[in-house]
């Protein structure tokens, strides 16, 4: 059995306490290595490391840091079939997705933030020949990056990329579900050299290990859940931490009587059920014109039955695994709870059960729910699972009060070919990043975050670099020649 270790320092290290908890692989169930239940000491250790190292990397120039980037990035499409494979195992995933969005999206991180320190310019401002301002972005100091276990790897190296490049050293937590990637990660900068201390990461639980992260942090980024956020940002707040949090979602789809049919149940379903639901940008809420509510109803339901619930090791795979056995049993529990509020079930519903090795794995059917409430429950609560509602709208204000009754707004999905329209609800939406006639289209460049419950800032391009910067003005004064 595997047993996995801290990168502290450019070191592999086993925890202070010599404690472990067991690692689950969702698709068979079984325990299939160790992960660090480290403690507030390794923590400290990784402290004191990146507080030493800061002294070096942020008054670097921004060339070396480039490199050491590239390189990094390098490493990482080197050693992709491993990270792949260990994604899989690891998060429930099937292969094919890995392969295709979260590991290509790691280096991708890495390479993207590299180049745009680069060219990170600074403002001059002259008053009128009387003096000159300046503005200079600055590194903060050691960045507490904590991340969740739907998109591992990805979502880590979101945060590590900018904090590096800007200058910052790091203490970085990923999720102790889906430590495997992470692990590896470490062992690939040990691998290639990167300076020691820069980045480091500490596996363990969230109260502990998170816990003294945003504490003894200088600056906090944190994806994960709303009610986890809120104590983040307490706790960042005693102490005036910038603090940067992207949290949870009921993203609406929004379907309009002249859609492009099939463009918009290829998105919607895609979106429904993607890493089996297991995105915060996932559409679990489809509002639907009452004209071809019925139409589109049965060919979503069409669709859907042709999504594949298996091992994740098959390409033929759709759906893999849900991440742990806990999240399942809350999934079913929703929808339970759901059916007793009036919901119908047109498909799912139920654990999916499969032979052999994958007997005891965490599958589930992908499920669809009708004849809902806007305000019920299933609609108003996260369930982060692969499940969807379909409810009919007759006009665009029943459609704004629904889509905006609940407490998120992270994003939405809106098709319609009315393109004036569509943009006259995409302003009226509470969230933070809206799609036409398409999901989870990336550019690193564009702002991204939530509204209302869905956080608070925004990371990409140039908001992450700004976020882990300290912005300062220098003014020098113009002495006037007396000769003249």
């Amino acid at each position: 059995m595997k047993v996995l270790k801290n990168y502290i320092d450019g070191e592999m290290l086993s925890p202070v306490e010599g404690k472990y908890l067991n690692n689950y692989c969702p698709a068979t169930g079984e325990v299939y290595s160790l992960v660090p239940r480290s403690s507030v000491k390794d923590v400290d250790l990784a402290i004191k490391s990146a507080k030493k190292s800061f002294r070096l990397w942020g008054g670097s120039k921004k060339e070396y840091r480039y490199e050491w980037m590239m390189k990094l990035a390098d490493a990482i499409d080197r050693n992709a079939d491993k990270l792949v494979k260990a994604e899989s195992v690891d998060n429930g995933k099937p292969e094919w997705l890995a392969k295709t969005v979260d590991i290509p999206r790691c280096s991708a991180n890495i390479r993207f933030f590299a180049t745009s320190i680069l060219h990170f310019d600074s403002k001059s401002h002259n008053m009128d020949g009387d003096a000159i301002n300046y503005t200079i972005k600055q590194p903060i100091g050691v960045a507490g990056c904590i991340s969740p276990w739907n998109l591992p790897l990805y979502l880590l190296t979101w945060k590590i990329a900018p904090a590096i490049a800007a200058g910052n050293t790091v203490v970085a937590k990923p999720s102790e579900i889906t430590p495997f990637t992470a692990y590896l990660f470490g062992k690939i900068c040990k691998d290639i050299g990167f300076p020691g201390g820069v980045i480091n990461i500490v596996h363990g639980e969230g109260d502990v290990v998170g816990g003294s992260i945003v504490k003894k942090s200088d600056i906090v980024s944190f994806t994960g859940g709303t009610e986890t956020g809120r104590l983040v940002a307490v706790e960042a707040a005693k102490n005036f931490k910038k603090c940067s949090l992207e949290l949870g979602g009921k993203n609406p789809t929004v379907v309009f009587s002249d859609a492009n049919f099939d463009v918009a149940i290829k998105n919607s379903v895609k979106s429904a059920f993607l890493n089996q639901g297991q995105i915060c940008l996932c559409g679990s809420r489809i509002f639907v014109e009452d004209s071809v509510y019925d139409r589109f109803k049965s060919a979503f339901l069409k669709e859907v039955k042709t999504l594949t619930v298996g091992d994740p090791q098959n390409n033929k795979s759709r759906l893999g695994a849900i991440v742990s056995e806990h999240h399942l049993d809350s999934i079913l529990l929703k929808i339970k709870q759901a059916v007793k509020d009036g919901a119908t079930i047109l498909c799912g519903g139920k654990r999916a059960r499969l032979p052999g090795r994958l007997s005891g794995g965490y599958f589930m059917e992908p499920t669809i729910l009708l004849n809902t409430k806007h305000t019920d429950a299933i609609n108003q609560e996260e369930v982060f699972g692969p499940v969807v509602t379909i409810m009919p709208f007759k006009n665009e204000k029943d459609l704004i009060k629904m889509c905006n009754s609940v407490k998120y707004g992270l994003s939405a999905s809106i098709f319609s070919q009315n393109i004036s329209r569509a943009n006259r609800i995409a302003a009226k939406i509470d969230a933070g990043v809206v799609w036409l006639n398409a999901w989870l289209i990336r550019d690193l460049r564009i702002p991204f975050g939530g509204m209302k419950s869905s956080g608070l800032g925004r990371e990409g391009g140039y908001y992450s670099l700004n976020f882990f910067t300290e912005t300062k003005n220098v003014c020098f004064k113009i002495e006037k020649d007396d000769n003249k």
